[in-house]
């Protein structure tokens, strides 16, 4: 448990890189624990099943967190920026809302995805000859949505309440729990992917229930059973502060979509044929969000540091963290785009080894399709600044740029022209037109920050 001055809040005070290191590095955990929930589940399906199991859980896993990071990022950003102003009785309000909200949404969510599971898994592009295994990874994995959203939402919050270690607890118990049964119901058991799938759930269960035992100690507010009651101008405000994030997740669905379809498409009309793109795109993907984890990571530590001492306005520690978290993430996925084009085939294989023309495509994915991955971690961290400096609209504006203003365009375009291959190359060509649009609104709100400094 960490400790704390009393009634002082070490947000407002504490050394920049001393409280980036308190808040990142469990937020890094945490992130890279909940992406590995998938990424264990295609290295085990893709071990134990093939690429065509792979490719069924590319399909349903990006419907999962769109709701929960609305709430948990908009509740985390509500409470600190209100902690920073010194008001607590309205960053209260944050928690209650957040836990309300996200159990009816997930409910219904879970219903709506079940009735209509069959049209949603072609919609999001599987196979004739993936589609069983999407409906089968698919089924289990919904019933599982209220226990996800749960964790995530709250996870959040603990986090933003100064509590990063416990935020990391609750998702690494969950992952541990998923890495363990993973191999024992694929493979032990031989229930393929609804093995995995089960797996998952059964993790992310025991992630929601410590999250409810977390309820009893928030640290900077005061939690009780009033605070579930939902009040409407509260959580219009986290909306409006967590709609960002909502767009980014409800993007990957509609990129993976369009991905999805243009893959099995044009892939038809290849060598490659169908599935071979849409598994190998979906593995290369998933790498890159683990890597995009460290740089999400380090933002999401930084935003309650940033949004605690806006409200405050302590400007210079605003802009420092932003740097200090800027040059980091920009640094990592460097180091990742090297790795990207120099060793795809050793991380290719981590996933499976099929047979060569499934393992050619892959490589080639690798190296096209990430060549310019160096920029994401600056488009991502910008985007998550901007929520929690409170801008909503430049925040969402970063949030929807590079999956859907520019990379969907390009992808039509180059697949028309190109082919598969045009898809791959669609990848750069978005994040280098993304980084062109970001730059300036960056630049644009350090010239903001001066005038306030005087």
């Amino acid at each position: 448990m960490e400790t704390t001055i009393p009634n002082r809040n070490p947000l407002g005070y504490a050394p920049i890189g001393q409280l980036m290191r308190k808040f990142s590095i469990p937020s890094i955990i945490t992130l890279i624990v909940t992406y590995l929930y998938n990424i264990v589940d295609q290295i085990f399906i893709g071990q134990g099943v093939g690429y065509l199991g792979n490719a069924a859980t590319n399909v349903i896993f990006p419907l999962t967190v769109a709701i929960a990071v609305l709430l948990g990022d908009g509740g985390a950003a509500f409470m600190n920026l209100n902690l920073g102003q010194g008001n607590k009785t309205e960053a209260s309000k944050s928690a209650g809302n957040v836990a309300t909200v996200t159990v009816v949404s997930a409910l219904a969510l879970t219903i709506i995805c079940i009735i209509f599971l069959k049209p949603l898994c072609g919609l999001l592009g599987a196979t004739a000859d993936s589609i069983q295994y999407s409906l089968d990874y698919g089924l289990i994995i919904i019933l599982g949505f209220p226990f996800t959203n749960f964790a995530t939402s709250v996870s959040s919050l603990i986090r933003a309440d100064g509590s990063p270690r416990y935020s990391m607890a609750v998702m690494l118990s969950g992952a541990i729990t998923n890495t363990i049964l993973d191999p024992l119901f694929i493979f032990g058991f031989g229930w393929g992917v609804k093995g995995a799938a089960w797996a998952t759930v059964i993790g992310q269960a025991i992630s929601a229930v410590l999250c409810v035992s977390y309820f009893s100690r928030f640290r900077y507010i005061d939690f009780s059973s009033e605070s579930l009651k939902v009040k409407w101008n509260a959580l219009k405000k986290m909306f409006l502060l967590g709609i960002s994030s909502f767009i980014t997740q409800i993007a990957v669905v509609i990129v993976t979509s369009a991905n999805n379809i243009a893959l099995t498409t044009y892939g038809a009309q290849s060598v490659y044929g169908a599935d071979i793109p849409l598994a190998a795109l979906g593995i290369t993907m998933k790498v890159n969000q683990i890597l995009m984890g460290f740089c999400i990571g380090i933002a999401a530590g930084c935003a309650p540091i940033i949004s605690f001492n806006c409200g405050a306005q302590q400007v210079k520690r605003v802009k420092q963290t932003i740097l200090y978290g800027a040059g980091v993430s920009v640094l990592i996925m460097a180091l990742a785009t090297i790795c990207y084009e120099v060793f795809p085939l050793y991380i290719v294989k981590i996933f499976g080894t099929e047979r060569e023309l499934y393992m050619r495509f892959a490589v080639k994915t690798f190296r096209i399709y990430l060549c310019l991955a160096v920029f994401n971690g600056f488009q991502v961290c910008i985007a998550i600044f901007f929520q929690a400096l409170g801008k909503p609209l430049q925040a969402m504006l970063v949030s929807v740029s590079r999956q859907v203003v520019f990379y969907i365009p390009v992808m039509l375009l180059l697949s028309s022209l190109m082919g598969v291959e045009g898809i791959l190359w669609a990848g750069p060509a978005g994040d280098a037109l993304t980084f062109i649009l970001v730059l300036p609104l960056i630049l644009f709100q350090f010239k903001k920050f001066k005038e306030m400094e005087g």
